[in-house]
């Protein structure tokens, strides 16, 4: 394919394969034969953030307004209804491809620190791996600056149900708190999770609207887990290694997206929570020559299943 969004890069193993874009590096497709993992797009640019990268920082700032190490800096406010510059700024932005094989891909954007409101030198680079436990992805961010740079990043696949509705499955959310937000979407309080967003154990979607954070995350293991159970017996499942350390959850109750609204479940493990560049909270500071590492994946499961994906 192509098209505004550029070239888009196929990757296979087995019966698996994911399509990635030069576009923001995001994932526009995974699937294992038949069955989606991630709700697919066609169009040039993903309707809701599907499979984009959200750095270098995710979710909202306020009114795109922060300080760091005693300056002030303005972003663009790109969300106005909320008054907040949102999940960062290169998932729009052409990425390139510095390295590709038939199971693997590794893009890399570099950050010249002459954008507005962030004036870091970053190098980035993501790479996107199948292999037997699924879809890895590996991200890094190197500091290329002779200052600090403040730095937070999340990634935003949307689960699919596969041939059923929301309505129809299960979500389970390793985490143990819950973030309570103002009308902007902007933390106000973290605190324990209320029953009626208590996900530790699968729940029923029926008739449940979510666009929350979560937070702290349970780990078993190393990992963090996110589960959407479908009654067709799988689970599209996304996990995350520290310090990706929350998660943002949403049912996709939007109208304006057509046919993809409530079509999927966001689950978005990030290493900070929305306004850190403010709060603090979960916030990377990267030296200069510092390089910073996350990795997460996806894969398809059967229901109660932990040992191997399907």
């Amino acid at each position: 394919m192509s098209g505004e969004s550029g070239e888009d890069i196929r990757i296979a193993r087995g019966d698996a394969q994911a399509v990635v874009t030069v576009r923001g590096a995001g994932l526009r497709s995974y699937r294992v034969g038949a069955r989606d993992v991630v709700v697919p797009y066609p169009g040039p640019t993903p309707p809701a953030m599907h499979g984009a990268i959200l750095a270098p920082w995710p979710n909202r700032l306020a009114d795109g307004r922060y300080e760091f190490n005693g300056r002030s800096y303005q972003l663009p406010v790109t969300e106005p209804a909320r008054q907040a510059a949102n999940h960062g700024f290169v998932h729009d932005r052409a990425w390139e491809v510095s390295d590709r094989g038939e199971d693997s891909v590794e893009l890399r954007f570099l950050i010249d620190g002459e954008l507005e409101g962030y004036p870091f030198p970053l190098e980035l680079r993501v790479r996107y791996a199948l292999g037997d436990e699924g879809l890895a992805v590996t991200f890094t961010a190197a500091n290329r600056g002779e200052t600090a740079a403040p730095f937070g990043v999340g990634f935003h696949p949307w689960l699919s149900p596969g041939a059923a509705g929301v309505d129809e499955c299960e979500l389970r959310v390793a985490a143990s708190g819950w973030v309570r937000a103002n009308e902007r979407l902007l933390p106000v309080e973290f605190c324990a999770l209320p029953a009626e967003k208590d996900f530790l154990a699968p729940r029923s979607l029926r008739g449940v609207s979510l666009d929350d954070g979560f937070a702290p995350a349970v780990f078993a293991g190393e990992r963090t887990w996110a589960e959407l159970r479908s009654p067709d017996g799988m689970m599209s499942a996304v996990w995350a290694e520290r310090p990706l350390e929350y998660w943002q959850i949403c049912t996709g109750d939007f109208p304006e997206i057509g046919v993809f609204e409530r079509s999927g479940v966001a689950a978005e493990p990030m290493s900070c929570p929305a306004d850190a560049f403010n709060s603090g909270r979960g916030l990377a500071t990267l030296q200069p020559g510092e390089t910073y590492t996350v990795r997460w994946g996806l894969c398809l499961r059967r229901t109660g299943d932990h040992a191997r994906p399907v």
